[in-house]
C-alpha cells in the first residue's frame, strides 16, 4: 500500500510534466553524392551540418491535461485512504493475536490452578484411604483426574508459546517477551457521542463518514467521473506550439543561404475519423464509472450490516459475561463446599470431580468471552473507521 502511494505520487509528477513545454536539442549531418553548381551558385553543397534547439508544447482545447493532472492528485488521496485501510486491518490482526495470547495465558493459569486443586484432592483421598474412610477407587480416580489435568497444563504451556510466536510474527517483535493484560473499560457511548439517532444508526452514520474504504471508493468514483471527461476530450482538437532556433553550415557555403534561423509554428490538429476509437474510449470510461458507483453502494450496504453485526455481538457478549461471572462465583463456592464435605465424608470423589469440572469449564468460558468482548469492541471500532485514529491519538498522548 505504501508503494502504491509512492506510485501515485510519481504519477502526479508525470501528469504535471505534460503541462510543461519540452525543450530539446537536435543536430544532423547530411553528405551528398556530389556538389552541384550553376553559373557560380551552389545548388547542392558537398555536405550540410544543422543543429539547434526546439521548444514544443501541445494541449487539448478541452483541457484534458488539467483533467489528467486532477486525476493524478485524486489518486494520491485514494492511495492514502487505501494505506489507512491496510493499517487499520493490520492493527486489528495484531489485536486479535494479542487477545489469543492472553487467552492462552489465562488458560495456562486456569490449568495450573486446576492441577493445584486436584493435587490437594489426591492428597486428601490418600489420607482418607489410610484411615479407612475412602476406597482405593477414590484415590485412583483422583490420580487419574490429576494426570489429565497435568497433560492439559502441558498443552496450555505449548499453546501459549505458539500464541506468543504468532503475536511476535504479526507485530514484528524480536527476542523473548512477556504479555500483560491492559483491559481498559469499554466506552461504547463514545462511538455515538453527539448523535441524536439510535445507537446503531449513529454508528452507521459515523462509519460512512470515517471508514477509509468508503473514502477510497468515493474518491475512485470521482476519478471515474474525471476519466469520462478526459475521454470526451478526445473529440476536441489539439493545439501545438513550436519555437525553433536553427543553425546551418554548408560546404561550400552558398552566397545567399541563411546560416541562422529562428521561427515559430502554430498547429491545430483535429482527427475526423479514427475507426471509432474515441467512442470506445468514452464508453469504457462510462462503464468504469458505473462499476465504481455499484462498488461504492455495495460496500456501504456490506459495512452497514457489518457494523450492526458487531454492535449486536458486543451487546450479547456483555450480557453473557455478566451471567458467566455469576456462574464462576457459584461454581467456586460449590467446589469449596463439596471439598469440605468430602473431607468429612459427606461427599464422594465423583462429587468433587464434577464440581471441579464445572468450575474449570466456567472459568475458561468466562476468560474466552471477556477477551472476545474486548476484541469485538475493537472490531466495531475498525468497522466504524475509528480504530487507527484512536491508536494514533493514544500514542500521541503517551508520548
Amino acid at each position: 500500500a505504501e508503494e502504491e502511494l509512492y506510485i501515485s505520487k510519481v504519477g502526479k509528477q508525470k501528469a504535471a510534466a505534460t503541462l510543461l513545454p519540452t525543450l530539446s536539442a537536435f543536430g544532423d549531418h547530411t553528405r551528398y553524392s556530389e556538389e552541384k553548381n550553376r553559373t557560380g551558385f551552389t545548388l547542392q553543397p558537398k555536405y550540410t551540418n544543422q543543429w539547434g534547439l526546439r521548444l514544443d508544447q501541445s494541449f487539448s482545447l478541452s483541457g484534458r491535461e488539467m483533467t489528467g493532472y486532477r486525476i493524478s492528485r485524486d489518486r494520491i488521496v485514494k492511495s492514502d485512504f487505501d494505506l489507512s485501510a491496510v493499517k487499520g486491518e493490520y492493527l486489528l490482526s495484531i489485536a486479535s493475536a494479542y487477545y489469543d495470547a492472553l487467552k492462552s495465558k489465562k488458560t495456562l493459569e486456569i490449568a495450573a490452578a486446576n492441577v493445584k486443586r486436584l493435587t490437594k484432592h489426591r492428597d486428601a483421598a490418600g489420607i482418607r484411604l489410610e484411615v479407612g474412610k475412602a476406597t482405593r477407587t477414590d484415590l485412583l480416580r483422583a490420580k487419574a483426574e490429576l494426570a489429565g489435568a497435568q497433560s492439559e497444563l502441558i498443552k496450555a504451556e505449548n499453546n501459549l508459546r505458539l500464541a506468543k510466536a504468532i503475536l511476535a510474527r504479526t507485530a514484528g517483535i524480536t527476542g523473548d517477551y512477556d504479555i500483560r493484560e491492559d483491559s481498559r473499560p469499554v466506552d461504547l457511548d463514545s462511538l455515538s457521542a453527539g448523535c441524536e439517532l439510535s445507537a446503531v444508526e449513529c454508528l452507521k452514520e459515523r462509519t460512512f463518514a470515517e471508514r477509509a474504504e468508503i473514502k477510497a471508493l468515493t474518491m475512485q468514483k470521482n476519478i471515474a467521473e474525471d476519466e469520462v471527461r478526459y475521454a470526451k476530450g478526445l473529440y476536441w482538437p489539439t493545439l501545438s506550439v513550436e519555437g525553433v532556433y536553427l543553425r546551418e553550415e554548408n560546404e561550400p557555403s552558398a552566397t545567399f543561404s541563411l546560416d541562422e534561423r529562428i521561427y515559430g509554428v502554430l498547429k491545430l490538429d483535429f482527427p475526423f475519423f479514427e475507426g471509432g476509437l474515441r467512442r470506445a474510449e468514452v464508453r469504457e470510461a462510462k462503464a468504469k464509472l458505473r462499476q465504481a458507483q455499484y462498488s461504492l453502494q455495495d460496500l456501504k450496504d456490506s459495512i452497514a450490516v457489518e457494523v450492526e453485526n458487531y454492535y449486536l455481538d458486543l451487546i450479547t457478549q456483555s450480557g453473557i459475561i455478566a451471567m458467566l461471572k455469576a456462574e464462576v462465583e457459584y461454581s467456586r463456592d460449590n467446589y469449596n463446599a463439596v471439598s469440605k464435605q468430602f473431607k468429612y465424608g459427606l461427599a464422594d470423589s465423583i462429587d468433587v470431580m464434577d464440581a471441579n469440572t464445572l468450575l474449570v469449564t466456567a472459568e475458561k468460558e468466562l476468560a474466552n468471552e471477556e477477551y472476545n468482548y474486548y476484541l469485538a469492541f475493537l472490531k466495531l471500532k475498525r468497522a466504524t473507521g475509528t480504530l487507527l485514529e484512536t491508536v494514533v491519538g493514544e500514542n500521541q498522548i503517551d508520548n
